[in-house]
């Protein structure tokens, strides 16, 4: 009988190495598999990544005008809810709030665009004072300049019988340029309008179908979820930086109107519009008012005050007042700002660099849901590009090497 249990189990070996050997050969092949498609799907998502940008930047015409239009209408969402909470139908509270917008951004344009052109036109005229401003400047770097003409200029003469004239043609007017490019932006801005009016107008059926079409109670749960997230801190963000911006705007209104700069309204709005774009607008905004200055008055001291007190303001409210209201909850990483900045800037221009931050704000919080991918956890999990199982065989998963 001892010896039948033996044979028995002395036959089972073969058996169970021939198992061991077909489970560790489908496992390898099922990671290899897996790995196999994790890479074309990689790949793929990469070559889509890197197509979008150049696919937005061409189709600009019609991405640009929706985008715009799809930001500015999940910021109106709260307003919107509040006011079929009062018991509107969502058409008309969808209409309300397009109203609202558009009266908004007419009276910023109207206190702004059109003084901004006198001074435009006011430009040449004043050359000379701003030269005259600037010349203990420009004397200290004369003899720089001497310098950089007599060098230009000898390698000007050894080439000029090797020139060629080329004629330059005079820029239109901003006046030319604006009636030329006005039919064009109409249509945008029309669409634009109508794109939030019938976003707004069904997002409580839109909503509402969007969560209940989920398979599970979980999944539904999740996407009401990431939904009412991204409305809340893109208008939230939207909402704050628009309140202190106004505020901002009226305080540097003020203390000009003090300072006797002309059209302090205008650069007080001119403050307001460029402080949503986090870093250059201030900047720029500094820059401009530092040109006024010089345009306006004849000492170069008194002519830096105007830009010398928003750049005082500034500090106070990008150091003190907004992190203050905007708090932890979305606070973005500033390298992120920064690339973002950069990208939308590069594929829409200015409109481009306004919505920057709300598009990072709706990405990152869709990601942070949904779940950010791990790269460099495919690329070098499982010893992918290191050795650290050198002394076992590499034929076996991790999960035999026992």
């Amino acid at each position: 009988m001892g010896e039948e249990q033996q044979r028995s189990s002395g036959g089972s070996g073969p058996v169970v190495e021939v198992l061991r050997e077909s489970m560790a050969s489908q496992s390898e092949m099922a990671y290899r598999r897996d790995r196999l498609l994790a890479w074309l799907a990689l790949t793929t998502g990469a070559g889509i990544i890197l197509a979008i940008p150049f696919a937005l930047r061409a189709g600009s015409e019609f991405f640009l005008p929706v985008t715009s239009a799809l930001v500015i209408a999940v910021a109106m969402v709260p307003l919107l809810e509040w006011l079929e909470r009062r018991g509107l139908p969502s058409p008309l509270a969808a209409l309300l709030c397009v109203l609202l917008f558009l009266g908004l951004a007419n009276a910023a344009i109207a206190s702004v665009i059109f003084p901004a052109t006198e001074w435009f036109a006011r430009l040449p005229s004043r050359i000379l004072l701003i030269r005259r401003n600037l010349s203990p400047l420009i004397d200290i770097y004369s003899s720089f300049e001497r310098f950089v003409d007599e060098t230009m200029g000898s390698l000007l003469r050894n080439s000029a019988a090797r020139g060629r004239t080329v004629t330059v043609q005079s820029p239109n007017s901003l006046f030319d340029y604006v009636a030329s490019s006005a039919p064009h932006a109409l249509v945008q801005m029309v669409f634009a309008t109508l794109v939030v009016y019938f976003f707004l107008s069904s997002w409580t059926r839109m909503r509402r179908r969007t969560i209940t079409n989920r398979g599970s109670f979980s999944s539904a749960m999740t996407t009401a979820r990431v939904i009412q997230e991204m409305v809340d801190r893109t208008s939230a963000y939207l909402a704050t930086i628009t309140a202190v911006n106004i505020g901002m705007g009226v305080l540097v209104s003020l203390m000009l109107w003090f300072a006797e700069m002309p059209s302090p309204i205008m650069w007080g709005g001119l403050v307001a519009i460029f402080n949503y774009v986090p870093y250059f607008g201030p900047i720029v905004a500094a820059g401009l008012l530092a040109i006024g200055g010089l345009m306006t008055f004849s000492d170069l001291g008194y002519a830096l005050v105007p830009a010398l007190l928003f750049v005082a303001v500034h500090l106070v409210e990008a150091n003190v007042l907004t992190p203050t209201l905007v708090g932890r909850r979305l606070t973005i990483n500033p390298l992120l700002i920064l690339v973002a900045l950069s990208f939308w800037s590069w594929v829409w221009g200015t409109p481009g660099a306004l919505l920057a931050v709300p598009l990072l704000i709706i990405l990152k919080t869709i990601l942070d849901a949904a779940g950010w991918p791990d790269i460099a956890g495919f690329l070098f999990a499982e010893g992918t590009f290191t050795n650290a199982h050198e002394d076992e065989d590499p034929a076996l998963p991790v999960q035999l090497r026992k």
